[in-house]
Parts: C-alpha cells; structure tokens; sequence
C-alpha cells in the first residue's frame, strides 16, 4: 500500500491507474504511472496486472471501433517505454542471471496483430527466457530457420484471425517435414485458438493469456 499526499493507494488501484495511462495512449502519462508504482509490486505484476491489461484494453477498443490503428500504436510505444523504466528489476528479478529456455516467438503469416504476442514476449523475458520476437505477418518457414539458428527449445505461434489459425497448423507440419517436431515444444495462442484447437494441430500447449503462456512455458520446459 502506498501513501501519497496522505491517502492510501491500493495495489489494485496502481494496477488500474498503469492500464488507464497505457488506455489514454500518452506515454507522459504511462512514465508517470510507472515512476508511482515501482518497487510498490514486483515489476512483473505491474506489466501484466497493470501495462498489459491497459494494452489488452486498447486491443478490445480497437476491434470495437472505438480507437484507430495510429492510437493503438501510440499506445504500444506508451507500454514499451513503461516497460523499459522497469528493466532493472526484471534484470535482477526471477530467472535473472539464469537461461529458462530459448523461445522463438512471433504472429503467423497474414496476421499484422502484434499487441498480444508483444506482450506475451515481455513475460516470458521477464522470467528468465531467451525470447526471440520475429515479429507479425511472418512467414511460416521464417519460424524453422529461426529455430535453427536459435537452437530453440519452443516456439509461440499467434494468430488473431480465423483466417490465419491455419498457419499454425502449418508451422508444425513444416517442423514435421524437417525432422524438428520432436525435438521442440509448440505454444499457441490468440483470439480464435483455444485448448481444442491446440491438440486438434498437435500443438503441445495453448496459453490463454501472457502469463498462462509463462506458466505453460515454465511447465513444459523444466
């Protein structure tokens, strides 16, 4: 609990007041948030609870009309410099110091969304994983020659539309076809995908959310 010209601040109401900052697309507002809330929660509760849910937000707003493409990128600039005001405790934090795993991790071919997966990267860095984004609207062999290059022990294949659910079905048959399946886990995740979906494909896990795709992650690789 923080004090703060003599009334009483919630964690839960940093946590709000980091998702309004993230919502109003202004990174003043979002550095602000974070200079009040620091080393009040650990730096992974005030991205996910806090950065994430406000860019979880702008994503729903986004879908509903209610915000255009040029805010959704002032506000993922805003989250990013919040982010980076909190890499010093992520760096000494858990998993600091130690490699979890090597994790390849980007949106299929077709699909521009980045929001989700941006986040789902920044969680996974924050505990101890070697995170290589590879971006949106990727092409599919560009996730094998990453995986080969990385040496990787897992890739994230998101996907945001229908439309595009498909080519996470195709990364794993192209893991298939080069005689990597074996020797990789594969999380997938997005609007469209659920648990059925993922074992339908082969998959080896399906993570909700960014830190359900940490715990998965921690799961499957330790």
């Amino acid at each position: 609990m923080v004090f703060k010209g003599g009334f009483k601040t919630t964690t839960e109401e940093l946590f709000k007041e980091l998702s309004d900052a993230v919502v109003s697309c202004k990174k003043d507002d979002v550095i602000a948030a974070v200079g009040k809330a620091k080393g009040q929660a650990p730096a992974v509760e005030l991205i996910d609870n806090g950065l994430a849910a406000g860019m979880n937000e702008v994503g729903v707003l986004f879908e509903r009309g209610k915000l255009f493409l040029p805010h959704v990128m002032m506000a993922a600039d805003a989250m990013s410099a919040g982010v980076e005001l909190l890499q010093d405790e992520l760096a000494s934090g858990e998993g600091a110091g130690s490699k979890l795993g090597v994790i390849v991790n980007g949106t299929v071919e077709g699909d521009v969304h980045d929001i989700g997966k941006a986040i789902v990267s920044t969680m996974l860095q924050a505990a101890g994983f070697e995170v290589h984004d590879i971006g949106r609207d990727v092409p599919l062999q560009n996730f094998i020659d990453k995986i080969k290059e990385t040496n990787a022990d897992m890739v994230g294949l998101s996907a945001l539309m229908t439309t595009t659910l498909q080519g996470q079905k195709e990364v794993i048959e192209l893991l298939k076809e080069n005689g990597m399946r074996d020797g990789i886990k594969v999380m997938v995740g997005g609007a469209p995908a659920t648990d059925a979906w993922a074992k339908k494909i082969g998959a080896d896990c399906y993570a909700e959310n960014a830190s359900e795709a940490v715990v998965k992650a921690k799961e499957l690789l330790l």
